[in-house]
């Protein structure tokens, strides 16, 4: 047990070094005139396509005179997508040059075609330069006074102008700026001479280097933004106190009636038969159907809860500021990793509440449960970047990485919080007692079953978010900066109230009519917003985006089919525990027999 200790400690460090490892390298990049500072070229990718890059030298441009040298990369970058290679440009520390030649190549007919395809899809490069990004598009297509595609003449950017701010000893700021009268003809299939050049501007600032990344975080903070953000908040405060009190009038005044009714003396009890919810009291206890899947979607639901709530801490002090390569990434991983045991916890001491006895095959279900679907999704995507040659295709190095974290961390935390779910001997506190036969439920109308109910449950609380969904979606699926982690936070507080709400709501109604299967249905309800947020997916892709192709269309609708099901069960988890304080609570209020 100490060993398995030791090893989590290490794991922790390894974890912080990673979250920590761009931002302690480039402070302590400190440069004297002349100094040699590496420009890295990491990838090339369609503009409007962000999951589908390739490395920078798959097409054609200048290569080094010696073998290309990768930089060596963090679990994060990796599975960001980021392969850092050396460029051919040599930017100095204060070395100013004018149309340095970078080499003369003739292009031939195929790599000729490769760079006009790429111009054709609004290829872009990005590069990094003392850990700060630059971007540029690698060429351009020229449609004026031209009617038909077959017209368009495609040009490809030789000239490349670096524009580089330095404070004393520091670099504060780099920009790429493409020489629009530096051109190479693509348009036809021949031969091509190309003379790729680039020239390097330094000017001093007054920027201190830790305010260096604010130009970044400010582009997502601007006042129009924050005007909207603003009006998102209000919009979702607005409804979480109309429904809250809504809500908290109506079963206020409903419960005080009904709990007056039931307070009679027994006498008048006995002369009028008892209605609504207090009928099924001998019901409503009653464990659910496939109690160990649904004890599995407890714990998975629980252990993503702390996840996201973990993943807000670190980004409300600042981790995830704005390029930190990887930094989320190697959070989500080691945090899911870490959190397995809150998994196991719930999951099996729960399963002991409701009578179960397999308890091992309850944690193989947990286990599986979100890792599962999400491992199967990655093997087809990942089978589809390999195809594609793509930087989104992890190296089996990466994986078999992975694969001992889950082995040797993930397993052994699930099994450990288990055993101690299992051995916590809690037993479920019910009210009431629960008779030997169910009552059967009377007919209901088709507004009251699972579906209708769903949609009533999802759309309120996806109501409250959907403005900022769209910064979100921006933010993953496009090129926009996200930093506004407070207002994202406030967001998914009031996500969580309103689901809390509405689905205590739905509940009381469901017992009023005297459907006592309610366990099922609450956690359904609670989780339907993910539907909701999945829908919102072919919206954004068809109506908001530009996104197109085989790879990138699985990649969006793969890997957004694995959050929408991890919220899922993270809401339905909350929307059960809700409903079961409050059953508890109505019930342990009236006199049960």
């Amino acid at each position: 047990m100490n060993n398995f200790s030791f090893s989590i400690l290490v794991f922790g460090a390894l974890f912080a070094s990673c979250l920590t490892h761009v931002r302690s390298d480039a402070s302590d990049h400190r440069y004297k005139t002349g100094d040699h500072v590496l420009l890295y070229a990491n990838k090339v990718g369609p503009f409007h396509n962000p999951s589908e890059t390739y490395r920078y030298f798959d097409l054609p441009f200048c290569s080094p005179d010696a073998i290309i040298k990768e930089k060596k990369e963090a679990l994060g970058e990796v599975l960001n997508g980021d392969r850092l290679v050396i460029a051919p440009y040599k930017l100095n520390f204060r070395d100013e040059k004018d149309s340095a030649v970078v080499c003369k190549k003739k292009l031939t007919k195929m790599e000729v075609a490769r760079f006009r395809s790429a111009v054709e899809k609004d290829y872009y490069f990005q590069m990094y330069y003392d850990d700060l990004p630059i971007w540029g598009f690698i060429g351009k297509v020229d449609k004026e006074g031209k009617t038909y595609p077959s017209e368009y003449r495609h040009f490809l950017y030789k000239h490349i102008q670096f524009d580089i701010l330095y404070n004393k000893d520091r670099v504060i700021e780099i920009s790429a700026r493409m020489d629009p009268n530096s051109l190479v003809d693509l348009t036809e299939d021949k031969e091509v001479d190309a003379e790729f050049m680039y020239s390097v501007k330094w000017k001093e600032t007054d920027t201190p280097f830790e305010k260096r990344m604010e130009k970044y975080s400010l582009s997502s903070s601007l006042p129009h933004h924050l005007e909207i953000h603003w009006f998102s908040i209000i919009n979702s405060c607005v409804t979480v106190l109309l429904l809250t009190g809504f809500l908290a009038t109506i079963l206020m005044r409903v419960l005080k009636n009904d709990f007056m009714k039931y307070a009679q003396d027994e006498e008048a009890a006995d002369e009028q038969e008892e209605t609504g919810w207090k009928y099924i009291h001998g019901d409503v206890f009653r464990f659910p159907k496939y109690k160990s899947l649904f004890a599995a979607a407890l714990g998975s639901g629980s252990q993503l809860f702390t996840l996201t709530v973990f993943i807000f801490m670190l980004a409300l002090v600042g981790v995830f500021y704005p390029y930190n390569r990887g930094a989320l990434f190697t959070a989500l991983v080691v945090i899911y990793a870490l959190t397995s045991g809150i998994a196991g916890f719930t999951a099996a001491s729960f399963y002991c509440q409701l009578e179960g006895k397999n308890w091992v095959r309850n944690l193989l279900l947990t286990g599986c449960l979100f890792c599962g679907p999400l491992f199967l999704t990655f093997c087809f995507l990942n089978t589809v970047a390999i195809a594609y040659s793509a930087t989104a295709a992890l190296p089996f190095g990466t994986i078999v990485v992975i694969v001992l974290i889950w082995t040797l961390v993930t397993s052994p935390l699930l099994v450990l919080g288990g055993i101690a779910g299992k051995n916590s001997k809690a037993e479920f506190q019910a009210p009431c007692r629960t008779t030997k036969y169910p009552r059967e439920i009377p007919p209901l109308p088709w507004y009251r079953s699972a579906i209708p109910q769903m949609a009533m449950a999802g759309f309120l609380p996806f109501s409250a978010i959907y403005i900022e969904l769209y910064y979100i979606f921006a933010s993953v699926w496009g090129h926009r900066i996200y930093t506004i982690y407070s207002i994202l936070f406030i967001v998914f507080i009031i996500l969580l109230i309103v689901t809390a709400f509405i689905t205590v709501a739905l509940t009381y109604f469901q017992l009023a009519a005297e459907d006592h299967e309610w366990w099922w249905r609450s956690f359904l309800c609670g989780g339907s917003t993910g539907v909701f947020i999945y829908a919102y997916c072919l919206y954004y892709y068809y109506a908001r985006s530009d996104m197109s192709g085989f790879m990138q269309t699985s990649f969006f609708f793969g890997y957004m089919a694995c959050i929408c099901y991890g919220f899922f069960l993270m809401l339905g988890a909350v929307g059960f525990r809700a409903s079961l304080l409050f059953v508890r609570h109505i019930y342990r209020s009236i006199k049960c027999e």
